[in-house]
C-alpha cells in the first residue's frame, strides 16, 4: 500500500527554515479556524485539523523536525523502520491504521508502531495457520501498537472512535481490513495506552489473537496547554489594564468565564479558575491556570507619546528600586 508524502511546511503555509515562532503562530491561526468544535463544516474541518496537528507535532519538536528535514526528496527511499524512524512493517507485512488521527506517513517515520511479545514463528503478525504452534502448542498472536490523537474535549467527555487496521500480504498481495470501535475514557492521560483486546495479530495453531495498544497523544490546542489535569491559558493585558485592574473573558473547553484581574498585575502572575480543567480518572476536574502577559505597544502616536511622557514626569514609581 503506497504511502503519501506529507509536506508539513506546506500544511502550515510555511517555507522550510521557518522559525519556531512562525511555526507556533501559523499553527494557532489555522487550529482556531479549523478546530472541529468551532467550525461549521465539522467533517472537512476535522480532517484539516488532524493534518495541522500532525504537521505541528513534527515541526515543533526539534528532533522530529531534524529527522523530517533529513528525509528530503528521497523520503521514499528510507527503509521502513530504519535508524531513527518508526516502522510499519514486520517480515515484509505492512500494516496501516485508520481513524487514529495520524497518516501512514507519520506512522511510518514518527509513530509508535511496534510489536511486543508473542510474535509468530515466521514473524508474520497476521499469520493464522491450521497447524499447531511451536512444540505442538497453540501460539498467541502478536501485540501491535499505534498512536491515537485525542482532543482535549474528548479527554473531558470521553468518546468512541471507529478504528481500522489494514494489512497487505506481500506473498499474495491480498489486502485485509478490520474495523472496530474503541472507547476512549474521559480523563485519559497523555502516553496512556488503551488496550483493545483481541485486535492484534492472529494466533497460530488456534492460538488466541494478540492485542492492539493505542498510545494516547493529546491534540495540540490553539489556546490551552495541558499541565497534568490543569489547563494553562495566557491572557494578554495592556499596561493600563495591568496597573488599574480589569475583567476579562477567558475561554474554556465549555464556553467562557469572566475573570477579575487585580490592580498591579505583573507579567507572570497566575490566577486559578477552579474546576475548569480536564477531567481526572478520579472524576474530579482540574483547574484553569491563567497566566498574565503584559504587552507593551511597539508604536505610539504623538498624542500617546505625550501622555506617556506626562506619566513619566508625575509618577513616583521606580522599577529599579
Amino acid at each position: 500500500m503506497a504511502v503519501e508524502f506529507r509536506d508539513y511546511y506546506e500544511t502550515l503555509g510555511l517555507k522550510k527554515g521557518a522559525s519556531d515562532g512562525d511555526i507556533k503562530k501559523a499553527f494557532r491561526s489555522l487550529a482556531r479556524e479549523y478546530h472541529p468544535d468551532v467550525a461549521q463544516d465539522k467533517k472537512s474541518a476535522e480532517e484539516k485539523f488532524k493534518r495541522i496537528n500532525e504537521a505541528y507535532e513534527v515541526l515543533k519538536d526539534p528532533e522530529k523536525r531534524q529527522k523530517y528535514d533529513q528525509l528530503g526528496a528521497n523520503w521514499d527511499k528510507v527503509p521502513k523502520g530504519g535508524p531513527g524512524f518508526g516502522g510499519g512493517r514486520d517480515a515484509g507485512y505492512e500494516y496501516h491504521f485508520g481513524g487514529t488521527g495520524f497518516s501512514d506517513f507519520f506512522e511510518q517515520f514518527f509513530g509508535a508502531r511496534g510489536r511486543s511479545a508473542g510474535a509468530s514463528r515466521s514473524g508474520n503478525p497476521f499469520e493464522n495457520l491450521s497447524g499447531r504452534g511451536r512444540g505442538g502448542f497453540p501460539q498467541r498472536g502478536q501485540d501491535l501498537e499505534s498512536d491515537i490523537l485525542v482532543t482535549l474535549n474528548e479527554v473531558l467527555t470521553g468518546t468512541v472512535r471507529s478504528v481500522s487496521l489494514r494489512h497487505t500480504d506481500p506473498g499474495t498481495g491480498q489486502p485485509s481490513t478490520q474495523t472496530f470501535k474503541v472507547r476512549i475514557p474521559a480523563g485519559v492521560g497523555p502516553s496512556q495506552r488503551i488496550r483493545v483486546s483481541g485486535k492484534g495479530g492472529a494466533g497460530r495453531g488456534n492460538g488466541r489473537p494478540g492485542d492492539l495498544f493505542l498510545r494516547v497523544k493529546y491534540a495540540q490546542h490553539p489556546d490551552f496547554q495541558p499541565k497534568g489535569a490543569d489547563l494553562v491559558y495566557e491572557v494578554s493585558l495592556a499596561p493600563w489594564e495591568a496597573v488599574l485592574g480589569t475583567t476579562v473573558k477567558v475561554p474554556t473547553l465549555e464556553g467562557s468565564v469572566s475573570l477579575k484581574i487585580p490592580a498591579g498585575a505583573a507579567s507572570g502572575l497566575t490566577l486559578r479558575v477552579r474546576s475548569h480543567g480536564l477531567l481526572k480518572m478520579s472524576r474530579e476536574r482540574g483547574d484553569m491556570l491563567v497566566t498574565v502577559l503584559v504587552k507593551i505597544p511597539e508604536k505610539l502616536s504623538e498624542e500617546e507619546r505625550s501622555l506617556w511622557e506626562q506619566l513619566a514626569k508625575v509618577s513616583s514609581f521606580d522599577a529599579r528600586a
